[in-house]
């Protein structure tokens, strides 16, 4: 059985989501953070070392890692190829695997200082000095990337949109897609999925 180990407020929806997406069974196991440091409860250490979410457990293979997961998930199920192209064609399958992971290898780094800094309440120059610049050039990249298409590969969704969702999703709760019109719509389209909505009646409401 497959297991997802949810932590409220966070990525893991976003897995929860493509979970939905695939139309599989899966039981979920929900957390709750720290209400004064925001931090997850210790009990996520039992499951994996790093007590981080999501983390799943198909019949006894634990993995972390939202890029990872969402790889082993399609590898398994997506049999029709419905969410990344075939290796088979290298050069779509490595744009691909490129925008899989770009979300938390670069993305995310700046977005989190700026949650730090709104979570300070007061001005913090060093971090905005690095991260609002950092924020505006990668916004900027995956506007461009996205332009008038409504999944970040074109026309079809792909495993890379649940991670960039995410990212937007975070520029939103900071006040930060006024200049990115097509991020906010994008935002919007996803979160109006079918999919979405019953990840957020299972693992939100």
């Amino acid at each position: 059985m497959l297991t997802i180990h949810h932590l409220r407020i966070g990525r893991s929806i976003f897995t929860v989501w493509l979970l939905e997406e695939l139309e599989l069974d899966y039981s979920l196991v929900e957390y709750h953070r720290n209400p004064e440091t925001m931090r997850a409860p210790p009990e996520l250490k039992n499951i994996h070392p790093l007590g981080k979410s999501p983390v799943i457990d198909d019949d006894g293979l634990v993995l972390s890692e939202s890029g990872a997961i969402t790889a082993y998930l399609l590898e398994k199920h997506d049999q029709q190829g419905k969410f990344a192209p075939p290796r088979t064609d290298l050069a779509a399958w490595g744009e691909y695997t490129q925008w899989l992971h770009y979300p938390e290898g670069s993305v995310f780094v700046p977005l989190f200082l700026k949650l730090l800094v709104l979570r300070s309440g007061q001005p913090q120059p060093l971090l905005d000095g690095f991260a609002d610049p950092e924020v505006a050039l990668h916004f900027g990249h995956i506007a461009n990337k996205l332009g008038e298409n409504p999944f970040i590969l074109g026309e079809n969704i792909s495993g890379a949109d649940f991670g960039i969702t995410y990212m937007v999703s975070m520029g939103e709760r900071l006040g930060l897609l006024e200049p990115y019109p097509t991020l906010a719509a994008y935002l919007e389209r996803n979160q109006a999925r079918p999919a979405f909505l019953r990840a957020v009646e299972r693992a939100v409401e």
